[in-house]
């Protein structure tokens, strides 16, 4: 894992518009913090996205918070983050 820094300085900062960035806590805040590092991600986007993310939570973490999450991230995302960990394809929503 990455040493901590402040969270403003790895996702940009209209992912938490609606919380004070300055109370995330990596650990204690990570259901909130992994979906919503990936809920503005795109195909183009997503290495890098996904990349900030592996620097500081470990791929079940990743994967078990954006399977329970209520944000709204794209199949897309979520096929790649499955095909990227080499796992079953999962979806957030039905087609």
């Amino acid at each position: 894992m990455a040493n901590m820094q402040h969270i403003s300085k790895i996702f940009p900062k209209h992912l938490f518009w609606d919380m004070d960035m300055n109370r995330l806590d990596f650990q204690e805040d990570k259901a909130v913090i992994i979906p919503r590092a990936l809920f503005a991600t795109t195909e183009q986007t997503f290495l890098s996205d996904i990349t900030r993310l592996e620097n500081i939570y470990q791929k079940d973490q990743i994967l078990y918070y954006l399977q329970h999450t209520k944000e709204r991230i794209s199949n897309t995302i979520c096929e790649l983050v499955a095909k990227r960990y080499n796992t079953a394809s999962f979806q957030r929503f039905s087609l």
